[in-house]
């Protein structure tokens, strides 16, 4: 006895997301179709890359193909594969749920969307969610699948309305069928007649002719015998045929010269490797011979997705192909992490088509194929940045984030990678490479000083920059995670140092103006040490030491850390990876020159036990936590001393 279906609710961001899809405006409703035919692809990628492991599934890989079926009286359409199919499980976790991380950030952008009463078609495919887009032209959709280690199928169903069905169903071969019940044809709603055939054969050569399988439909066409010059024979009879019919070229298009394909042509492709459907902001089409052959054709999107630094659910890498056969979807061994953000294909010709995920992480050829690509690559964004400006600033406040990571990860590319990045820099309106900073050098600074932070905005008012702005030394201004490490790992840059302005002493101007500051500071400090051991007293379990301050011109106070000290960035970042850092202490750095250290001093020469001298400690290491962006350890300790010295003011 088969089990009756059962009724599920969808998740609640599915359900919105269906809501949105039924009452799309989108005018290009025909895509639905683009991301089927790309669900059906992949399903026979994974089949044919799970018979390389398993070879009894082998036996379902001898004709892999993708089968268009419509009614037109009952008004269906039907997109069969012979794929690698779905268990009922993967049926709830794939089509019930939105089932990829951050699903929150895409769903404010379809509320957003939804407002704008416009449906942008990047947002579909990104989340793998293509399938949801049935409902812009079907009011119903059933499907039909078996995974090729399954004896049933499995039916799923729905209209739209927020609830699904599962129930058992029979199928013969493994694979999946997803029928739409159309919707009416609207021309004013942007709907075509999806039942007729002229419509899915150019819907199909739009889209899909790239499709590395079969996509075949059974056309009716009409016959009449023919004489041996092609004449119609006299009185011979009209007869109806039907025969299957491919409708797409199947062309590996990486592998056709690129003046005979077109710009829409490279586009769709990419759309289907990447699910993205915005266009790409860059590709790259080459061929590499010597040790190991390779093709290759490579995109750089426009746009980053929102799972870009989701470890977990980003897909990573390129397509791997042996030979024009698909061997692999997401190949993370071909391309470094710092690169991540790269679509496309690579086609080798010397790899084994039984290769394994294993194998490859182990193979001299992937290894050479991987270097070849980052060149390509690095060489390729190098090239925008001195020829195509607008494009590479695009190019960077998408994955500038991303391409920093290869400083730490690369160090064979690290000088290359540094000659790609830009960063905020004192005295500078818009982003500057490092070769343009050390133009701006003044005489006198031998290295490149930075400051990282929490945000740029912070950074911008921080008051270690003081004595640089008065001197007119430019300094990165660092606010990515990123940042908090590779300036430790990178000795110099065009044989200039980098130095953090917030650890160790300052060295500013020349050697002459140093000597002489250095002997005026060790006078100032003869003069207040007294001053700077009260201080140090009721800071004991936050600061090392309290020092006069070279770097400060017009703030009272900051925080500095010795030259081998962690950063409080770094620090809190280390802790929250769940790594025991123990709590490090910083030095307080105060200025001399300052009306507030002028009184404290004498404050201090009328009474060295004045409570106040405490009070006025603890209100400075607050300002100068405050003031570098960092959070107050004890707000008490700041807060306490703040009321009390209010109140005798008042």
């Amino acid at each position: 006895m088969t089990p009756q279906a059962e009724t599920f609710e969808f998740q609640t961001e599915a359900r919105q997301l269906l809501d949105l899809m039924i009452h799309s405006v989108y005018s290009h409703k025909e895509i639905f179709l683009r991301e089927l035919i790309s669900n059906a692809s992949d399903a026979l990628d994974k089949l044919r890359f799970e018979a390389l492991q398993d070879p009894e599934l082998a036996k379902f890989t001898a004709d892999p193909h993708i089968r268009l079926e419509t009614d037109k009286e009952k008004r269906l359409l039907t997109i069969h594969d012979t794929g690698i199919g779905m268990t009922r499980d993967e049926v709830i976790r794939y089509i019930g749920t939105i089932a990829k991380s951050g699903s929150k950030e895409y769903l404010s952008l379809l509320n957003q969307a939804k407002k704008d009463g416009e449906l942008h078609p990047e947002l579909i495919g990104q989340f793998g969610v293509g399938f949801y887009s049935s409902f812009m032209v079907a009011d119903k959709v059933t499907l039909v699948t078996r995974h090729a280690t399954h004896e049933k199928a499995v039916r799923w169903e729905s209209t739209g309305d927020g609830t699904f069905t599962l129930e058992e169903a029979d199928r013969d071969e493994p694979g999946t069928s997803v029928t739409l019940h159309l919707k009416n044809p609207d021309e004013e709603d942007g709907l075509s007649d999806f039942a007729q055939e002229w419509t899915i054969r150019q819907t199909v050569r739009k889209y899909s002719d790239f499709v590395s399988y079969p996509i075949r439909m059974r056309v009716e066409r009409t016959e009449i015998e023919r004489d041996k010059d092609g004449q119609p024979v006299e009185g011979a009879e009209e007869k109806k045929v039907v025969e299957d019919e491919t409708l797409n070229s199947m062309k590996a298009i990486w592998t056709r010269p690129e003046s005979e394909v077109t710009d829409e042509e490279y586009n769709e492709f990419y759309k289907h490797v990447s699910h993205d459907w915005s266009e790409p902001l860059h590709r790259t089409n080459f061929r590499a011979e010597g040790r190991s052959e390779f093709r290759a054709l490579l995109f750089i999107p426009s746009k980053a997705p929102m799972d870009l630094f989701m470890a977990q659910s980003y897909s990573r890498g390129v397509h791997l192909y042996i030979r024009r056969v698909f061997i692999m979807q997401d190949c993370e061994e071909l391309i470094p992490p710092f690169l991540r953000f790269v679509k496309g294909v690579v086609d080798s010709e010397d790899l084994s088509l039984n290769i394994s995920r294993e194998i490859l992480q182990q193979n001299r050829q992937v290894q050479t194929i991987r270097n070849g690509l980052t060149r390509k690559v690095l060489d390729t964004l190098s090239d925008i940045q001195k020829n195509q400006a607008e494009k590479y600033e695009t190019f960077w406040g998408e994955f500038g984030r991303v391409l920093k990571e290869g400083i730490l990860q690369d160090r064979k590319n690290q000088e290359k990678i540094l000659d790609l990045c830009r960063f905020h820099v004192t005295g500078s309106e818009k982003l500057l490479t490092l070769q343009e900073v050390i133009d701006l050098m003044p005489e006198g600074q031998e290295k490149i000083y930075y400051l990282s932070g929490e945000s740029y905005e912070a950074l911008k008012g921080s008051p270690h920059l003081e004595a640089f702005r008065e001197k007119g030394y430019p300094v990165l201004l660092l606010a990515d995670t990123i940042d908090e490490m590779w300036p430790q790992a990178v000795y110099n840059f065009k044989e200039k140092e980098f130095q953090s302005i917030a650890r160790g002493e300052v060295e500013i101007g020349t050697e002459e103006e140093r000597k002489q500051e250095e002997e005026t500071r060790k006078e100032k400090q003869k003069v207040f040490a007294d001053l700077l051991k009260t201080l140090e007293s009721p800071l004991d379990e936050y600061v090392k030491e309290v020092r006069l301050s070279a770097r400060l011109t017009d703030s009272p106070a900051c925080l500095v850390g010795d030259t081998a000290d962690l950063s409080p960035q770094l620090e809190q970042m280390l802790r929250a990876a769940g790594q025991d850092v123990p709590k490090s202490k910083r030095i307080l750095e105060v200025n001399a020159a300052h009306p507030i250290l002028e009184k404290l001093k004498a404050l201090h020469e009328a009474d060295a036990k004045d409570p106040r001298i405490a009070d006025y400690a603890q209100l400075l290491y607050g300002l100068a936590t405050l003031a570098e962006g960092s959070r107050l350890p004890d707000t008490a300790f700041f807060n306490k001393p703040l009321a009390k010295l209010m109140a005798e003011a008042l």
